[in-house]
């Protein structure tokens, strides 16, 4: 609705300030990754917003990571090539996530060096009844550990989801059985609870 209505830029920049603002009171190397639409990269402000709110945050840049789908990579111009490599050569981290969701996650992953990909959790999701799911998640871990990017399962919800992850060489997960969402004000307190090990 926001992006119909033209309101996802500012939503976007409002995030974008608020989570480095957030994230400068947790401790480093603590970091935080947040979505960018679409509209919101197409926008020719959209790596000076992001480094005014690292300067007025004081967050180093090394703790923010951009999250970016396909989509934003449809448009697969020189422009947004060199809006990603801007945002690396400033030291943020870009992530693909959605991995595997479209029509052409690979050839992406040739013109652009991410730092992460995010496995879809429609994958995860079928790991119960589909046991070719196993096989894409290994390709998948597979092919991010030879091109050097952290591979995150995402929606594990499960024990069970967790072990056949762990079996396959995903670097991280998220999702439900590690935590639901935390509002950043107990962020700290979270961080200090007794957590769970997988």
């Amino acid at each position: 609705l926001a992006e119909e209505i033209g309101l996802i830029v500012p939503i976007g920049e409002w995030v974008m300030r608020q989570a480095c603002r957030d994230a400068v009171t947790w401790p480093a190397p603590l970091s935080v990754a947040v979505n960018v639409s679409p509209a919101q990269f197409k926008s020719e402000r959209l790596v000076e917003m992001i480094m005014s709110a690292l300067a007025a945050s004081g967050l180093p840049a090394t703790r923010l990571e951009v999250e970016i789908t396909e989509g934003v990579l449809l448009q697969h111009s020189e422009k947004t090539l060199q809006t990603l490599h801007r945002l690396r050569e400033l030291g943020v981290r870009v992530s693909m996530d959605d991995f595997g969701t479209g029509y052409s996650s690979l050839s992406y992953l040739r013109s652009f060096p991410f730092d992460k990909i995010k496995i879809d959790r429609s994958f995860i999701a079928d790991l119960s009844d589909k046991r070719d799911g196993e096989a894409i998640i290994r390709a998948i871990a597979g092919l991010g550990k030879s091109l050097g990017m952290t591979t995150v399962a995402e929606g594990v919800e499960t024990a069970d989801q967790m072990e056949r992850i762990r079996a396959e060489g995903c670097t991280d997960v998220q999702g439900y059985l590690i935590s639901k969402p935390v509002p950043a004000s107990e962020v700290l307190k979270f961080l200090s609870s007794d957590l769970t090990t997988y």
